[in-house]
């Protein structure tokens, strides 16, 4: 009877050990801290709303997601890591349209975007604003066009860093308006701000939470919104549509993880963010950054940011700017 009962227990032992050994990896995940990178500074528009979704995702995962800037290039830094991580879901990428807009304006990346990424989840849409600083004189759209005609290549305007979407609408800008501007670029716009401020340089196409922070500070003036209609959370402010018709630029936030990453890892991040967004307290938050969440599949959000590369793409050959 022992012997049966140790062949009986060594057996079953036998079959636990197997059945642990064919468990995903992902069934425990996370397990360990998950690292997000982003391709900006601290402060500016990309890292605050990171960090709003980072704390949520950190208390209701049971782990907690750390938010790593990795500034330069326009991202491409943050974006290259990302890539070159483990595709095991303990490195993810915060998404936004310069990794869309790189693809076509940088002709020497190491990487293909759409190829080398999947998508995970959609965070919110947003629109960009004009805000100048307050010793510029123009205090409209239409003055602004006319003061930069009448002071070509005089007035130059910064951004968060070659190939975003506050380089590329002020690009569109120039070539929607033959308004003639020199660019400046920094390694996020919270660093492009103290030069704004003192009028070293004029103005910026800023992601709205960051630009309304400075607004409200009383710091700059805004003039403008880049989306094709007046954004919900500043009314007052007119879209640069109003003056120049058809002139658009509506950002997105999400998350993307290297190519490979198991598929139920993504599912689960994917309805975290899901849930989160349905959160009245963290929408509350994103609502004071101007943003508007957009939850999305896996799927749909790499539809849109496929569709938003081939946009870009179009935009930056229309405007004719490319950096080595």
């Amino acid at each position: 009877m022992v012997r049966i009962l140790r062949h009986g227990l060594f057996g079953l032992a036998v079959l636990l050990g197997l059945f642990s050994t064919t468990l995903p990896a992902s069934a425990a995940y996370p397990d360990r801290p998950v690292h997000w990178l982003i391709g900006f500074s601290a402060g500016g528009p990309v890292d605050i709303v990171a960090r709003i979704m980072a704390q949520w995702l950190s208390e209701r995962l049971g782990q907690q997601v750390i938010v790593e800037n990795r500034t330069g290039s326009g991202g491409n830094i943050a974006a290259a890591a990302a890539i070159n991580s483990p595709p095991d879901g303990y490195t993810l990428l915060f998404v936004a349209p310069n990794n869309a807009i790189s693809t076509s304006l940088y002709k020497k990346l190491p990487f293909d975007f759409l190829r080398d990424t999947v998508p995970v989840a959609s965070i919110m849409q947003l629109t960009n604003m004009l805000v100048v600083s307050n010793a510029f004189p123009p205090k409209t759209v239409q003055e602004f066009i006319d003061y930069c005609k009448a002071n070509p290549g005089k007035i130059s305007f910064a951004s968060s860093g070659n190939g975003t979407s506050v380089h590329m609408s002020a690009e569109l800008f120039k070539v929607m308006t033959k308004c003639a501007m020199v660019h400046v670029p920094y390694r996020g716009s919270a660093i492009a701000f103290p030069d704004i401020i003192s009028n070293k340089v004029q103005l910026i196409f800023d992601n709205l939470p960051s630009a309304m922070e400075q607004v409200k500070g009383g710091n700059v003036r805004a003039l403008g919104v880049t989306s094709p209609q007046r954004w919900p959370s500043v009314p007052d402010v007119p879209a640069i549509a109003e003056t120049v018709p058809g002139f658009e630029s509506v950002g997105f936030y999400g998350i993307s993880a290297p190519k490979g990453t198991p598929p139920e890892v993504i599912e689960i991040l994917n309805k975290a963010v899901g849930e989160a967004l349905k959160d009245p307290k963290l929408v509350a938050k994103l609502a004071e950054t101007g943003g508007i969440p957009k939850p999305m599949t896996p799927a749909e959000f790499g539809k849109l940011v496929a569709n938003e590369t081939e946009k870009w793409r179009k935009v930056v050959e229309f405007a004719g700017v490319s950096v080595d």
